[in-house]
């Protein structure tokens, strides 16, 4: 006889006789698509900006050949680089399959990251409390309970950060690590409508390996959102697995090891190596600046940790969850490791969920429930109207960025071809198109930081009005140097040919070299 056995919950009633009732979409499931439907529209209006230039070229690299991808930006290997993820290599798979360039792959998979997002956050909350209107409560508190500053950042999911961060691989981790939040959670507590109870009453090996591979995923996806992520399930396995023994910790053993395994056997790149490189860290330092304005309306739902940890002693895992999720993005600014700050977004989820299930208790509500709802419904009305109303709101508020398009320059440039540039939007724009950078934009683990800025340097140099012909030629050589793409404060060099100008910016597209 097999050893374990399959328990569904009975079938009662009327709807036993009709093999189940009519189907009828739980609040979630309405609020969620008329939230997906919107966001959606809301991020194709706006054009893309900031970070979308390099994940469309590293696209355009996947899409040229997906085996040996090129460094995203440079003419140089690309071996090593993080960016390409299986994330991106689905995405470089896709551009291959339909022939679309990389910005529009960028622009169609914000919505499918939304999704996995939307559907995770639902089954996460589900696994936290069984009130139907909880999810759509943490829907609203994720996406407007930060501050009265704007904060944007990669990973940042605010409604407002929304309209220009939803492609990034950092929304899709997120939205992967709420389904292994909820896959933990429901193994933790053993809970679920079915149920498979085997030997001690635990579910069968297979699910936690799979959950190891989905949390390995993660960490290949976007390293820095599996911090988060695993410090979530740390918290998850803690405070709800009361039952331990052997046979459970191998079983939790096994998850981590599979995740470690997963992530060890992806071929592109190392994602071990990253946790020494300190090269972003002095960028990420303004993460830590201005926290109470960005951040402050998240602090609404710190009393209801605490009393959740009055209820349930230490062990609630929101309650652990921000306990070390501050305690990483404290020691980020005390060691200068500012790239731990990237978690800052995620650190919020505890007081912003533990928030949205106290508030979706059933009425009666006691006084201090009614004052809490009101004060949040206030928080989220002045957060709606400072920062957020104009990522929907077609007028009358503070827009999301508005990047221009260097179509108008790309249609003369050929495939691969070197840029010469140090515009602050050409440069993280001009190779999501195809061509290269002279000096790439962002640091990559493929190409060594020195010769990143020693690249950058040779640019200025060429670009410097005192430089020589001479000079200028030695850069375009050693780089083999095709375009120059210039601002309108930069003249022409005396041996370039202008071929185009933005009649947006006013910058001038000038060829040189061969």
């Amino acid at each position: 006889m097999s050893s374990s056995v399959l328990v569904r919950p009975a079938v009662r009633g009327a709807t036993a006789l009709r093999g189940g009732g009519a189907w009828r979409p739980t609040p979630y499931q309405l609020f969620g698509f008329l939230f997906w439907l919107v966001m959606s529209l809301a991020y194709w209006r706006v054009p893309l900006c900031c970070d979308a230039g390099q994940h469309a070229a590293v696209v355009e690299r996947l899409k040229d050949d997906l085996l040996r991808p090129r460094h995203p930006m440079a003419d140089l290997p690309g071996a090593g680089s993080p960016y390409y993820s299986p994330f991106a290599l689905a995405q470089g798979a896709f551009a291959r399959l339909t022939g679309l360039g990389g910005w529009e792959v960028v622009k169609l998979t914000g919505p499918l990251n939304l999704l996995v997002l939307l559907t995770g956050i639902g089954r996460f909350v589900r696994v936290l409390t069984p009130r139907p209107w909880a999810p759509v409560l943490a829907l609203g508190a994720m996406t407007l309970l930060w501050g009265v500053e704007r904060a944007w950042w990669s990973g940042y999911l605010n409604l407002m950060s929304m309209t220009g961060n939803l492609a990034y691989p950092s929304a899709f981790a997120i939205g992967l690590a709420f389904w292994a939040w909820a896959l933990t959670g429901a193994r933790a507590r053993d809970a679920g409508a079915v149920r498979y109870v085997g030997p001690g009453g635990l579910r069968p090996v297979s699910g936690y390996a799979a959950l190891g591979a989905l949390y390995g995923l993660v960490l290949l996806v976007h390293p820095i959102t599996a911090v988060a992520a695993a410090l979530g399930a740390v918290a998850l396995v803690a405070g709800w697995q009361r039952r331990w023994g052997p046979a459970v910790a191998g079983r939790w053993a096994l998850t981590g090891a599979v995740a470690l395994l997963t992530a060890a056997s992806w071929p592109y790149f190392d994602v071990f190596a990253l946790a020494g490189d300190d090269s972003v860290d002095a960028m990420h330092r303004r993460l830590y600046l201005d926290l109470g304005g960005q951040f402050g309306l998240a602090l609404l739902g710190l009393p209801v940790l605490w009393l959740r940890a009055r209820r349930a002693s230490w062990r609630d895992p929101l309650v652990l969850m921000c306990v070390l999720d501050c305690l990483v993005v404290a020691y980020g600014w005390v060691s200068g490791h500012y790239t731990y700050g990237r978690i800052l977004g995620l650190t919020l989820v505890p007081p912003q969920f533990a928030l949205a299930v106290e508030l979706a208790a059933p009425r009666p509500w006691p006084v201090w429930r009614r004052l809490l709802g009101g004060a949040t419904a206030a928080g989220a009305c002045a957060a709606f109207l400072t920062v957020h109303a104009g990522a929907v709101v077609p007028a009358g508020f503070e827009r999301p960025p508005d990047w221009p398009s260097y179509a108008w320059a790309a249609r003369y440039i050929g495939p691969g071809e070197v840029v010469i540039a140090d515009g602050y939007h050409a440069v993280h724009a001009i190779a999501g198109y195809g061509p290269n950078l002279a000096a790439p934009a962002w640091p990559d683990a493929s190409l060594d930081e020195a010769e990143r800025l020693r690249r950058v340097a040779d640019v200025r140099a060429y670009l410097d009005p005192g430089s020589t012909r001479a000079e200028r030629a030695a850069v375009v050589r050693r780089y083999h140097a095709r375009w120059l793409l210039l601002t309108p404060r930069q003249r022409v060099p005396e041996e370039a040919v202008v071929v185009a100008w933005s009649r947006r910016t006013g910058e001038v597209l000038a060829r040189v070299g061969g």
